[in-house]
């Protein structure tokens, strides 16, 4: 039976949840423009949307229902996992659009890549919470760290899945950061990202890619090809005004114009139909739901919960604006989502239940020591 400490129905991050369901609220509005007019055949995306949100709020409550100290205990297992099912889609993953991601479950095509997020962030979070280095982390102290990160790395990138592989690597490098190094440590990990980079830019890179990466300079160069998505992301965004064009209104991405436009370029539908105000309006509430996050890390009780919520919040705010970027055309597209809001089951349940880790935290704020391990039945 579930124990669960009653001063946590009374402790419930209801602003968070506020948050959560108005940035919620207004991606399922994006996204039904973003289809329509919905097609005669097969489940339109934003009633898909819908299932997977409800699966994902079910998630959130399951999280809540326990002690979110545990995971610092079944982060190895939950590891294991997620590279055993890296595994599977390397050899029996389904595949579309040239990439192998995913694993058909018949109801719902999951992709592991996506929980390798949110694992990754438990696993730094319960490395840094357990060896705490006086002075800093030196190299020796980095190399179990860095060995758990690349191995889901480079199991993504033979996918191949450059942006989900790049988050991996940002993830590590602000968790790290956080954890503080020693000024040696950054001078070294310095000259070793920079090695890695023209390593990685000669050897591990696809010419696509490297396409991806020249055209940013260039868009012009090729208007129809490489060059097409960005030109038309950023004509709608531009088109939207002050006030946009009204919904139901965009003409890029109603007239087909917009490529990916309930996915990668989701934003680019919402900054064309409610122009500058509009998206002022909803990036006001996107990032103030990660400043909460980042309230929640400062007032946790415990090492773990800061280095927890810290971690969830940089996975969502640096997909969200390297999303953001890439749309405005400031990056190559990498097809990396915009959390909460780009279609895709597999990105929305990770969101949903690394928020879902957040409220675990505020909610047990209050609890410290062994005060955590007092609970009464629920």
């Amino acid at each position: 039976m579930l124990r669960v400490d009653r001063r946590c129905f009374h402790n419930f991050d209801w602003i968070l949840l506020l948050f959560l369901l108005a940035v919620s609220g207004m991606a399922l509005l994006n996204l039904y423009s973003a289809s329509y007019p919905p097609v005669s055949w097969g489940m339109p995306p934003y009633i898909k949307q819908c299932y997977l949100f409800l699966m994902g709020m079910m998630g959130i409550l399951f999280l809540l229902s326990f002690d979110y100290r545990e995971l610092q205990y079944w982060n190895y297992p939950f590891y294991v996992l997620i590279i055993i099912l890296l595994l599977v889609v390397l050899f029996a993953g389904k595949s579309a659009g040239g990439a192998q991601r995913w694993i058909n479950l018949g109801f719902f095509k999951l992709q592991p890549s996506e929980l390798a997020k949110l694992m990754l962030v438990v696993t730094l979070a319960s490395y840094y919470s357990r060896k705490e280095v006086e002075g800093g982390y030196g190299l020796k102290d980095m190399v179990t760290p860095i060995l758990l990160t690349m191995l889901p790395f480079l199991l993504i990138m033979k996918q191949p899945d450059l942006g989900t592989a790049l988050m991996l690597g940002i993830i590590f490098v602000s968790m790290t950061v956080f954890a503080r190094l020693r000024l040696q440590t950054y001078g070294v990990g310095m000259l070793l990202g920079s090695g890695a980079t023209v390593f990685a830019w000669f050897y591990l890179l696809k010419p696509y890619q490297k396409r991806r990466i020249e055209t940013l300079l260039n868009p012009g160069k090729d208007p129809m090809g490489q060059g097409y998505q960005i030109l038309q992301s950023k004509i709608a965004v531009g088109s939207g005004g002050n006030f946009g064009k009204g919904y139901l209104e965009g003409t890029q991405g109603h007239l087909h114009f917009l490529p990916e436009r309930h996915t990668d370029f989701a934003f680019s539908v919402w900054g064309e139909e409610w122009g500058f105000v509009g998206s002022l309006f909803f990036l006001g509430v996107y990032f103030s739901m990660l400043l909460w996050g980042l309230y929640v890390a400062m007032t946790a009780r415990d090492r773990f919960g800061v280095f927890l919520s810290f971690g969830v919040v940089m996975l969502i705010f640096w997909q969200a604006v390297i999303n953001l970027l890439m749309v405005l055309g400031f990056l190559p597209v990498v097809g990396i989502p915009l959390p909460l809001v780009s279609y895709g089951g597999s990105s929305l349940l990770t969101t949903l239940l690394a928020l879902g880790i957040l409220m675990n935290v505020r909610m047990r704020r209050f609890q410290t020591g062994q005060g955590m391990e007092k609970t009464s039945k629920g």
